[in-house]
């Protein structure tokens, strides 16, 4: 695990622009605390900061191949080196070190550009090819590993976090008014975007070559969620089986692994799947909250820890600690994500790093494949009924009879627990969907064909939606289309294919990559601790992908597949446990932020630049219970901003005073 940084140019490499990325290699310690490394060419700068995982003795990067035509630098883990390795070397490949990552340099002498269809795991890298005088820049499957980009004056930079990025002061401070809109919908922004106009992330699945001589940069995609093959089987068993190896492999390392641990049924499940393969004393770590015993999941965890002879940690959450930290943890998610859940995932790293623990396990990824979501399980339901209305596959034609059909056909195809959520019948979704298909049909007939039923139906969406057009300012909006906010959703219609399937993968390249792994991603890394997903292995993906293909599972109950492939590997209360989600107090943490730190909006750089209209923040900071989410977006925002900016005029700074230096 580390951070890399690094830049390519047309021309021969200044000297400002190698000192840009040693500073943007420098703001990245907290990734690799345990050393640093760096390869020069006239056209190309790679450097690195190392968290030693793998052969912590002789995994030092750069890493190269036998004649050194080839050099690469790393950001991640491959899971499945052993395997690749024993093929490699019984090929004739000779390995220098016992590093996962040298694999990708011996695939790429085999397979070129197609070395990464052969990884599994997580990564982002950048490898230089010599004789090729070209960069290679690829990312994982499901978007683990972060790698921003920023293109410009005949070069490329990047960096493995926004805040290195711009500390190299290679990096121009501008916010993206589409950008910008789409986080107040949705609360992130979407990948590949970013805040920043000109700088976006290298999309997951995707390689990006950059050939020096005549300039040219291609860039393509060699995975898709949707595209995994049918599969045979019973999926229950194939599930099980999948779960059983990358559990296996995720385990590989030569430092301690941990979990992080709740009352849920994701992170539970790993730890009875890891518990036995694990060498040593497995150590789970889990988060509560100050006063709030009934929405306390501590003790869930520490009976099953008990229960499987795990080693429990927990750490308690005050108020008062999550106020005061609220800056300095928006500038750790280096993405600007309006999640009040932020703060959690920092503490149980912390408390990890605190207890010698250097790679974390986590549940995220489940509800997201699953369907533990009720709002996406009902998207589906009601994408599928509009595909119906307008004749998907039918050349487009308005077909009433065929929406009918699956409108009333399937009135009752959800469980009843689906329509009990509050996520389906709170506030302002409080109309019940199943007996009001007419409605539906009316919000279909308005809306874009080509927009599949997605994040409308999901919590807040709707007031945040009207609340956004009284908040910016006209030359804001100017810039962009009502329609953006539905930009991720958007699709030609015979683009929707099986649309379940499509659901699910939206639902992962969105809100699972854009808010939970980039939460997970920066604020384990904060303290130098390495964060694994199991459940986000492609090939696991590819199972319950391609057995959806066969027999949709959308209207089973929630998590139906997973929760029978862990029959007899989880207690049956466990299993039965009702799903809880995120229960801290909320509305205690949000009164002491806005108390706190709510001032710095009235006058501050998003009221400055012209993007929200000073009488609006003063409505909201007047009523901050009632606009609580919207300010609450605000807020993160304003002090993203603030910090960012900041790191791009004190990089600036420095860069001037080395010209007058020489």
């Amino acid at each position: 695990m580390c951070g890399i940084s690094g830049i390519v140019g047309r021309a021969e490499l200044r000297a400002e622009e190698r000192a840009g990325v040693a500073s943007a290699n420098a703001s990245l310690a907290h990734r690799g605390p345990d050393g640093e490394g760096r390869f020069d060419a006239p056209h190309v700068r790679l450097m690195m900061r190392r968290l030693s995982i793998i052969d912590l003795e002789g995994g030092w990067q750069p890493l190269y191949n036998e004649d050194r035509s080839l050099a690469l630098v790393f950001n991640g883990e491959i899971y499945n080196f052993v395997e690749l390795r024993r093929g490699l070397e019984a090929r004739g490949h000779r390995f220098n070190t016992g590093s996962d990552g040298e694999t990708i340099l011996h695939l790429y002498e085999e397979h070129g550009l197609g070395c990464v269809e052969h990884l599994r795991g997580m990564f982002a890298f950048a490898l230089w090819d010599e004789a090729r005088r070209r960069l290679v820049l690829a990312r994982d499957r499901m978007g683990e590993k972060p790698l921003y980009l920023y293109e410009g004056d005949g070069r490329l930079a990047f960096a493995s976090e926004m805040k290195a990025l711009l500390d190299s002061g290679l990096v121009p401070f501008e916010l993206d008014p589409e950008s910008v809109d789409l986080y107040f919908h949705h609360q992130y922004v979407p990948e590949p975007r970013t805040p920043l106009r000109g700088v976006r992330k290298l999309d997951a699945a995707h390689v990006l070559t950059v050939d020096v001589d005549d300039w040219r940069l291609s860039e393509s995609c060699y995975w898709r969620i949707e595209d995994a093959p049918e599969t045979d089987g019973d999926p229950v068993e194939l599930i099980r089986a999948e779960l059983d190896t990358v559990t296996t492999i995720t385990l590989r390392s030569d430092v301690p692994v941990g979990l992080a641990l709740s009352g849920g049924l994701d992170s539970s499940a790993l730890a009875a799947l890891c518990a036995p393969k694990y060498r040593d004393t497995f150590h789970c770590f889990s988060v509560g909250y100050r006063g709030q015993a009934a929405s306390d999941e501590r003790q869930d965890a520490k009976s099953l820890a008990s229960r499987l002879g795990l080693q429990f940690h927990d750490v308690e959450v005050a108020a008062e600690d999550v106020a005061e930290f609220f800056p300095r943890l928006v500038e750790w998610t280096d993405d600007p994500v309006a999640d009040i859940s932020a703060y959690g995932y920092y503490a149980v790293n912390r408390l990890a790093a605190e207890s010698g623990i250097r790679v974390m396990l986590s549940g995220q990824g489940g509800d997201e494949l699953f369907w533990g979501y009720a709002w996406v399980a009902e998207a589906a339901r009601q994408s599928l009924e509009k595909a119906a209305l307008f004749g998907h596959g039918n050349g487009g034609r308005l077909d009433l009879r065929a929406w009918a059909r699956q409108a009333f056909a399937e009135a009752n195809g959800l469980p009843e627990r689906y329509a009990r959520s509050s996520y389906i019948t709170g506030r302002r979704h409080a109309l019940d969907w199943r007996r009001r298909p007419l409605l539906r049909l009316a919000r279909y007939l308005r809306s874009d064909r080509a927009r599949l039923v997605f994040m409308e139906l999901s919590p807040e969406f709707g007031d945040i939606e009207r609340e956004a057009r009284a908040l910016l300012t006209d030359g804001w909006r100017s810039s962009f289309t009502p329609e953006n906010a539905y930009a991720p959703s958007t699709l030609p219609m015979s683009e929707w294919g099986d649309v379940p399937v499509k659901l699910s993968a939206l639902i992962a390249r969105t809100y699972l990559r854009s808010n939970g792994v980039v939460q997970g991603d920066r604020l384990s890394m904060a303290s130098s601790v390495e964060q694994r997903l199991p459940l986000l292995d492609h090939r696991l993906w590819e199972v319950v992908q391609g057995a959806r293909k066969r027999n949709s599972d959308f209207a089973l109950p929630p998590k139906a597949w997973f929760v029978r492939a862990l029959e007899g590997v989880l207690p049956r209360d466990v299993i039965e446990r009702p799903k809880r989600g995120f229960t801290p107090p909320v509305g205690e943490w949000k009164r002491l932020i806005f108390e706190r730190h709510g001032r710095d909006l009235a006058e501050g750089l998003l009221v400055g630049e012209g993007v929200c209209r000073p009488e609006a923040i003063a409505r909201l900071l007047a009523r901050p219970r009632e606009s609580s989410s919207m300010l609450y977006r605000c807020l993160v925002l304003e002090q993203w901003a603030r910090a960012m900016k900041a790191r791009r005029e004190a990089a600036r700074a420095a860069a001037g005073r080395v010209r007058g230096a020489a």
